[in-house]
């Protein structure tokens, strides 16, 4: 496993972490043993850095996570997030009594003292440019609730206003070869900062492992079934905001270009470590497997200039005009 600072944290965090969105929720059912097989697996493959959520599961993530951490003594860094409680979900209701209250419900569900970082969980817009919510935040860190915070966000408008305040330490962001836009500039400007860069949705929710078809399916209380318009949240989460079969037929263009010994989702993952200004890339995985081969991407040597300007060409040529611009 290869490691990175994680910005002004001072943390070495795994190149490769775990995202554990799909063991707490609304990508099909995950038995609670592969979910916690899933972890423990990956922090055997040298995993320290976990992204969860309050919402994942309403609070089912957090307390797997809790169960693993009393079993393992090495440090791991859980970072957590707190907004998406908010019913309806409003920049007002990012208000001292909420944020309060969310910390305690996570700090309970974690059962920990403080928790390592809390991210706001992609805020309306309106938000970051409220101050009073980051001062909040660091009062939420002077009483030793919180160590440090940063944020999770949709566009890269949002990413870019962040970090004008001192004390974000992290920006989680889409980011894939589907999602190519924070790298043209806000990656310069965290690096200036440093700034810590959590990738998301590194695999366009599946769509870069190559394993679908137009005939796969999901189950009802899988996103990719309910939130393909964006019906229960923002579309670019699902899919990375591409057309599924826009998608399908890219993920044809990269598949030669994938080495032997190599699946296309560690590909996808390591094309994202080809960025420095990447932390950490957060791909999710409901069981074992899944699990060690997300690990295992940080192992395979970088690509060639060649491999990487085929995939900017295909980026420009087939994703672009479908999502560049929006986010």
């Amino acid at each position: 496993m290869e490691y990175r600072t994680f910005g002004r944290t001072g943390w070495q965090v795994s190149a490769v972490g775990f995202g554990a969105w799909a063991i707490g929720g609304a990508w099909g059912h995950v038995s609670e043993t592969d979910a916690l097989d899933a972890l423990r697996t990956a922090i055997d493959h040298g995993v320290n850095f976990i992204d969860t959520a309050d919402v994942y599961g309403d609070g089912r993530s957090e307390r797997l996570i809790a169960q693993v951490l009393k079993e393992r003594p090495e440090e791991i860094h859980v970072v957590t997030k707190a907004g998406r409680r908010l019913d309806p979900h409003v920049a007002a209701g990012y208000n001292r009594e909420n944020l309060t209250a969310f910390v305690e419900r996570s700090l309970k569900n974690l059962a920990v003292d403080a928790l390592d970082l809390v991210q706001l969980h992609c805020p309306p817009t309106e938000v970051y440019y409220m101050p009073e919510v980051f001062g909040v935040m660091d009062d939420l860190v002077q009483a030793g609730k919180i160590r440090h915070y940063g944020v999770s966000v949709e566009k890269v408008e949002e990413a870019i206003k962040a970090i004008e305040y001192p004390n974000v330490k992290s920006v989680q962001i889409i980011f894939n070869i589907f999602r190519q836009r924070p790298a043209d500039l806000f990656f310069d400007l965290a690096k200036k900062k440093n700034v810590a860069i959590l990738a998301r949705v590194p695999l366009a929710s599946g769509l870069l492992t190559g394993k679908m078809t137009r005939e796969t399916t999901f189950s009802a209380d899988d996103h990719r079934n309910f939130n393909r318009h964006g019906e229960a949240f923002d579309v670019g989460e699902t899919f990375a905001g591409v057309d599924f079969e826009t998608g399908l037929s890219a993920v044809e263009e990269i598949r030669p270009l994938v080495p032997a010994g190599m699946t296309m989702a560690q590909f996808a993952l390591r094309w994202i470590l080809m960025f420095d200004a990447v932390s950490t890339v957060i791909p999710g995985a409901k069981n074992r497997r899944q699990a060690e081969d997300n690990a295992r991407a940080a192992d395979f040597p970088p690509f060639s200039d060649e491999t990487m300007a085929k995939l900017r060409a295909l980026y420009d040529e087939k994703i672009k005009p479908q999502v560049h611009q929006r986010w």
